[in-house]
């Protein structure tokens, strides 16, 4: 993604707006986007609204507007993970290596599903890999790989870079010569300065 020359959509697994859009986002843009998994807190940004919560009210107002766009767009009902946030550090290696060797979106899918529509929290290497074994990526494989110093360099990098070229916080779409697109509600604009730029 350095440079970014070509489109690419920032995520972390422990985003459950990042899952919205993942489930949108091969349908709205007019061209593919490279899929890039990045650490939201390493980011500018801190992590975002869904880090952690001040208060139990804060919280159950963040997670219902995340409920009602689901539905607004025709997702599955979210089902919370348990805990809520989760620690995505040991899943966002997992979907590093899923990109080394081609299964990006098909792991980063799985992934959100297992989270977000099954309820199960990915700081659960258990949990990771039952999404990994839907898109046929061999857990012995994965425990090896994630333990690796070019697994673990290749996702700072992604964030770094991420990072350089203003992406604060996910999802985001990095859009060249249009900048960057924050947010789930930021997708259908991104669609649109993609589609301006290849015109």
């Amino acid at each position: 993604m350095s440079g970014a020359a070509s489109p690419a959509f920032c995520f972390d697994l422990a985003s459950p707006e990042a899952h919205l859009s993942a489930e949108r986002i091969l349908h709205v843009m007019p061209v593919a986007v490279e899929w890039v998994p990045v650490l939201a807190a390493e980011l500018h940004g801190g992590g975002g609204r869904f880090d952690g919560f001040r208060c139990a009210a804060e919280r159950d107002i963040a997670l219902a507007e995340v409920e009602r766009a689901a539905a607004a767009r025709g997702l599955q009902p979210i089902r919370w993970p348990d805990p809520f946030p989760f620690d995505s550090a040991y899943a966002m290696r997992v979907a590093t290596y899923a990109k080394q060797i081609g299964r990006t979106v098909a792991f980063a899918l799985a992934a959100f599903r297992q989270a977000y529509a099954g309820g199960r929290a990915l700081d659960v290497p258990d949990n990771v890999l039952i999404a990994a074994s839907a898109c046929e990526m061999h857990p012995a494989a994965i425990l090896r790989a994630v333990q690796t110093r070019l697994v673990a360099d290749a996702l700072a990098r992604a964030t770094a870079d991420a990072a350089a070229l203003g992406v604060r916080d996910v999802p985001a779409v990095v859009v060249p010569g249009a900048g960057v697109f924050h947010g789930d509600a930021a997708l259908e604009r991104a669609a649109d300065a993609l589609r301006a730029h290849a015109a």
